[in-house]
């Protein structure tokens, strides 16, 4: 089976199982034999760097020491932020860049994906909202860092 890195076409990686994922790209949405963490993992690897390294950045850029938000890769601004504990294999992955919003709607929260397609979860609306603070925090740092090397 091959192997998936995230690109800037991946909005999310939603773990089923140690052994099973969902990927949502813009287009298509499809099942791969690996964990949401395996592919983050990979993902940073294929980039150039490795999970820790890309996790303890964040955690300086950041000061913080849970659910991290990673840079898989800076030039396209490909960020990152986990719902849940990492290790939790039915972790979801989402994109920033392809964020739009969070919903609670009937008791269930919703993300929803800038393409219109969402994520049902069970995760909170302000545990999501938190996230994406932190997410766009670290982007924002990135991209100010890359503008002072300019």
């Amino acid at each position: 089976m091959e192997k998936y890195e995230v690109n800037e076409k991946t909005l999310a990686v939603i773990g089923v199982n140690d052994n099973l994922s969902k990927v949502m790209e813009d287009v298509n949405d499809y099942f791969i034999g690996d964990s949401s963490f395996s592919v983050m993992e990979r993902s940073c690897e294929y980039f150039g760097s490795t999970y820790s390294g890309r996790t303890i950045g964040s955690r300086k850029m950041l000061g913080i020491n849970y659910k991290v938000p990673i840079i898989v890769e800076e030039a396209n601004d490909l960020i990152f932020f986990p719902l849940s504990e990492v290790d939790n294999p039915k972790c979801v992955w989402v994109s920033l860049r392809w964020f739009d919003r969070v919903e609670e709607e009937y008791g269930k929260t919703y993300i929803y994906l800038k393409n219109g397609k969402k994520i049902p979860t069970k995760i909170s609306k302000y545990s999501i909202e938190n996230q994406v603070l932190r997410s766009s925090k670290l982007n924002y740092i990135l991209n100010n860092r890359k503008k002072s090397l300019k």
